[in-house]
């Protein structure tokens, strides 16, 4: 922080109070995979679930931050540090207001996801891995960039031209090359009830 000046203002609202009337705990998924891994797709399904059962979400989407927040940022390992920086400083401000936050970034390097980890009180950050190979991501490719990485038309592309590290010991890993949407979303709310998140949301099921 660089000015001094600056006096944190403590909320009259507790966070306690903003999760008791969502009917939920507030937490933060982090989904990390390389790109075309499924992080996205599934981080948006497991919302809509949660949506549906009476539950205040909300996904922060690699693509989407880049068009805003982060839109002044670009891919060298710098500036997607500092992206993950604004990310995780974000994610902080849900959780804080009791709310499911599900962000879906490829977040390559583990010092990174570890920082933003230790933005959160311990046991409110899980971390999932979109755990398919490079070979099924780039089979998929849906948006062509592997094929631009390998002749050489995106630089530092990761999987690439620049360095995944995946999870050592994430809180979820889903086999995203062999699992459906649906079994990686059930996955998902079996994790959030088994850590009492899930458990007792209004409709529910």
């Amino acid at each position: 922080m660089k000015s001094s000046k600056t006096v944190w203002h403590q909320s009259s609202v507790s966070r306690e109070a903003r999760e008791h009337a969502n009917g939920h705990r507030s937490v933060v998924l982090w989904f990390t995979g390389l790109s075309a891994a499924g992080k996205s797709t599934i981080a948006h399904a497991v919302e809509e679930t949660l949506h549906h059962a009476g539950c205040r979400t909300f996904v922060l989407d690699g693509d989407n931050i880049r068009h805003g927040l982060c839109g002044d940022l670009g891919f060298s390992l710098e500036d997607r540090d500092e992206n993950l920086r604004r990310v995780g400083e974000a994610a902080k401000l849900f959780l804080e207001a009791g709310i499911i936050t599900l962000a879906a970034f490829i977040s390559p390097l583990r010092a990174e996801r570890e920082r933003v980890r230790n933005l959160m009180p311990h046991g409110d950050f899980l971390e999932i891995y979109c755990a398919a190979s490079l070979d099924v991501c780039e089979a998929r490719d849906p948006k062509g960039l592997y094929s631009k990485a390998r002749a050489g038309l995106i630089a530092d592309f990761t999987g690439i031209s620049s360095p995944y590290e995946p999870p050592v010991a994430p809180e979820l890993s889903l086999d995203t090359g062999k699992m459906t949407i649906a079994e990686c979303v059930a996955s998902v709310m079996e994790l959030l009830a088994a850590r009492s998140i899930a458990a007792g949301f209004r409709g529910a099921s």
